[in-house]
């Protein structure tokens, strides 16, 4: 794909990581963030979520939005820049949709990015 941004206006993508504990496939639906060739997530878990502590043990993913599969490495978001940037994205795409109120899951929530392999 050599646009990925094309994919921004899709509402979820599917995350497929390996199982920490059984080493099978586990793929879980979620909402996401994109920045180049970078999706965000928000785990409301944290690291107790099951798709994060995969990630953690093994950060080889694929990734499908809107039909397309790609594969990327997964990790947790520790820069305070690229924290604040995961938080606004998925915030400016889901709250003005949204029924509920989601400041405290934007505030609190576990930002993990997964760095998509494109080839152009």
């Amino acid at each position: 794909m050599s646009d990925p941004a094309r994919l921004l206006d899709e509402p979820f993508c599917y995350i497929a990581t390996t199982g920490r504990a059984t080493g099978r496939p586990h793929e879980i639906e979620i909402w996401f963030g994109m920045s180049g060739c970078t999706i965000y997530m928000l785990s409301g878990g944290g690291e107790r979520s099951d798709w994060v502590r995969n990630i953690m043990k093994t950060p080889e993913v694929t990734v499908r939005i809107d039909g397309r599969g790609f594969s990327g490495i997964g990790r947790v978001v520790m820069d305070t820049a690229e924290d604040a940037l995961a938080r606004r994205l998925l915030l400016e795409k889901y709250s003005p949709t949204y029924d509920g109120d989601l400041t405290d899951w934007g505030r609190t929530a576990l930002p993990v990015a997964i760095d998509l392999e494109i080839t152009r």
